[in-house]
């Protein structure tokens, strides 16, 4: 049955990072939608004098006069009264930080609507974009989905694809998301605002991934997989926080970009994996498992991002040194 058309939106916004505070910028500036709220994680310290850091939705809410809040915790129900007297008609989600617990979903009318950074139900979790590029994804995208009390297992609304290029990294990738995150939620506004009912697609749970949150460990190199495999490693977590790896002298050093080479003869012997064939202006040329990397970019210990190029001119890593964690 059809709904009455509805002249305005009132939307309760939820998220923390630059790609949520993209999504709030969006809807902010949808015709027929009115931005009553936006709710972001609490403030962070950081730096060495340990200064407060906004959220980029905090610091775009603050921009444009939309009322900031953030609560420590909304499992103990303390965000109630906030719901009431807003009453939003629809809350819209990306990137929040926290689970949200039934009463925030079940508030509104319009339902509590997501926009995930994948295409569901692969790469549920916390780290989608990062996971895709590292598993070698040739496509990803935005699906906006109506939120249930799982991880991401709300039934599906619509979703935006976006390509994953041979020469893109994680920073790439995220800002093209975030354009298609934006576009999303306001398709949803669009479909809204008509008074239709939004699809619902449910997931199919057994084709579901899940992508989980990059820990320490994760951004390790491994130099015995394949060479595509490492630079997939290496993309997924460029800029931040980057693949790591030690040289032969024990030091710490991130991997912010490296491609495929081919493999050639190295002084008549197959090297370990990891082992410097070759140093030079171009790169580091690195044995693999399979194929070889030559490292284009690094960030030494202690130091700014340099070209592997300079690092090599400064004497830090060797033909015949064995890179390994």
């Amino acid at each position: 049955m059809r709904k009455k058309r509805k002249n305005e939106l009132k939307a309760l916004f939820m998220g923390t990072p630059d790609i949520a505070a993209a999504c709030l910028k969006a809807l902010y500036e949808k015709e027929g939608v009115r931005i009553i709220g936006a709710v972001t994680r609490p403030d962070r310290q950081s730096g060495r004098g340990m200064k407060l850091v906004f959220s980029p939705v905090k610091e775009f809410a603050l921009e444009h006069e939309i009322p900031v809040f953030q609560p420590g915790t909304l499992r103990d129900g303390s965000f109630i009264p906030v719901l009431e007297e807003l009453a939003p008609d629809v809350i819209f989600v990306c990137a929040y930080g926290n689970i949200l617990p039934h009463y925030v979903i079940a508030f509104p009318d319009l339902g509590c609507i997501n926009a995930h950074a994948s295409l569901l139900p692969k790469y549920r979790g916390a780290a989608p974009i990062q996971r895709a590029i590292m598993e070698g994804e040739k496509v990803t995208g935005i699906t906006a989905m109506y939120m249930d009390d799982g991880l991401d297992t709300g039934d599906m609304i619509l979703k935006l694809e976006c390509g994953i290029g041979e020469d893109d990294d994680l920073e790439t990738v995220h800002d093209r998301l975030a354009v298609l995150a934006g576009e999303a939620l306001c398709r949803v506004c669009d479909i809204l605002l008509r008074g239709d009912e939004l699809p619902r697609e449910p997931q199919d749970s057994a084709l579901s991934t899940y992508a989980k949150k990059i820990e320490k460990e994760d951004t390790v190199i491994d130099f015995s997989k394949s060479a595509d495999t490492v630079v997939n490693h290496i993309r997924g977590l460029s800029p931040s926080p980057c693949a790591v790896t030690r040289t032969a002298d024990g030091k710490l050093l991130k991997v912010a970009a490296a491609r495929t080479c081919p493999a050639g003869n190295w002084r008549g012997q197959e090297p370990l994996p990891g082992t410097v064939v070759s140093a030079g202006d171009g790169g580091i040329e690195v044995q693999c498992g399979r194929g070889r990397v030559k490292l284009l970019s690094v960030i030494p210990e202690g130091k700014k991002r340099m070209s592997a190029g300079d690092f090599v001119r400064g004497r830090k890593v060797f033909e015949g040194d064995l890179l390994k964690y």
